[in-house]
């Protein structure tokens, strides 16, 4: 686990229930914030809050896809591949597992979003 990302923030993090469906969604496909907000059946305020917490632990990643009328917007996917928590000599111990994109495949995503 990195520094910046203790413990407790992370239970506290995926106790919300928003925050594991945000998880659950994104690590299907990416998703938009209104998307998301439909699908977790929660306000667009309630979906930015749990991304900026989630963004926070890096158990999301944010990117920005080109629309077919050249706008812009920012899509989410989990990035959390797996999480072990133990308990040794008195101690708990959180190990995160995070996925890790290839650098070519996210240049093709890109460029598809262009096309």
């Amino acid at each position: 686990m990195s520094e910046e990302t203790d413990l407790s923030t992370v239970l506290a993090v995926l106790d919300d229930e928003y925050a594991r469906e945000i998880l659950t969604h994104t690590s299907v496909e990416p998703m938009s914030a209104s998307t998301l907000s439909e699908r977790c059946d929660a306000s667009l305020p309630t979906i930015y809050r749990r991304l900026d917490r989630l963004e926070e632990c890096r158990l999301v990643t944010e990117e920005t896809e080109l629309a077919p009328d050249g706008n812009h917007y920012s899509v989410y996917s989990a990035n959390l591949e797996r999480l072990e928590l133990t308990l040794e000599d008195g101690t708990f111990d959180l190990e995160l597992s995070y996925r890790e994109e290839d650098v070519a495949d996210r240049f093709t995503r890109m460029w598809e979003g262009i096309r």
